[in-house]
């Protein structure tokens, strides 16, 4: 799998993660649980290493806990997030995520959805000097709150930024990259396939003749392609709890060819 630099250290992170929301969040000792080792091993094998978690996916923080051998967590890079109000209340949480996820360090901490984001940066700057987090970062999932984010960019001491950005919603393009690429800030992107209805729109309809010639056997590595040739993009966190989807995506990874973006905005545009 390739990987891209985090600008503020340099350090090489694979360009293809996995987001535990819903696929993650299932009872422990469910069938759905017994199907999650195969997710991690799809990633890891795959190359791979980011798993990108919060308090409000439900069990999830729990569930990649257990689930994390000994192996895995040499490798893993664990972000996970910070999503309630006041400093007491945002240490309690990270407190508890770090137990729930079985260590002591946090590779990122992420303030959820911008929610107290001042508060919490201040504590994090706190906890990255004590090393309890490598990382710090902020997030949202919607293209509304981009102004808002663009103000966090410019202003704040932050090691990524997590937002959404797909083939079908482009708004990150216009603001947020670009800047992220001058204040030397990581991108990791969310919700890739539209939250699913992208994907299972296209599924409808026959993969365009030149997918292979870029590398893609499925509209999901042709839109994580799409996404990965935007040279601000760090890593894609495509959420999923199924190991064929995540062995799947993993292949988009693999290789960018030089002119996938071009072909891929003209099929597009002439949909």
């Amino acid at each position: 799998m390739e990987t891209r630099a985090v600008p503020s250290t340099g350090e090489k992170l694979p360009v293809i993660g996995c987001g535990t929301y819903l696929g993650f969040d299932v009872n422990i000792g469910s069938t759905s649980y017994y199907r999650l080792p195969g997710v991690l091993t799809a990633l890891f094998s795959a190359g791979g290493t980011v798993l990108d978690s919060s308090p409000m996916y439900g069990r999830a923080e729990e569930v990649v806990g257990k689930l994390l051998t000994t192996d895995d967590r040499k490798r893993a890079f664990l972000a996970t997030k910070v999503w309630t109000r006041g400093r007491t209340d945002g240490i309690a949480q990270m407190e508890r995520s770090l137990e729930l996820l079985g260590t002591d360090r946090i590779d990122l901490m992420q303030v959820h959805n911008l929610v107290d984001w001042r508060v919490h940066l201040d504590t994090l700057a706190g906890w990255k000097r004590d090393k309890r987090v490598r990382y710090v970062g902020v997030t949202h999932y919607t293209s509304s709150a981009f102004a808002d984010l663009a103000a966090v960019m410019g202003s704040a001491a932050i090691d990524f930024v997590q937002l959404n950005y797909s083939l079908d919603d482009r708004a990150a393009e216009t603001r947020l990259l670009p800047l992220a690429q001058d204040r030397g800030i990581a991108i990791l992107v969310n919700r890739p396939f539209g939250g699913g209805s992208l994907v299972r729109s296209l599924a409808r309809e026959k993969l365009p003749d030149f997918a292979a010639s870029i590398g893609c056997e499925s509209w999901s590595q042709l839109l994580l392609t799409f996404i990965l040739t935007h040279p601000a993009v760090t890593c894609v966190i495509p959420g999923t709890g199924n190991s064929a989807h995540m062995a799947d995506d993993a292949k988009a990874g693999a290789s960018i060819h030089p002119d996938a973006r071009d072909r891929i905005l003209k099929w597009w545009s002439s949909r």
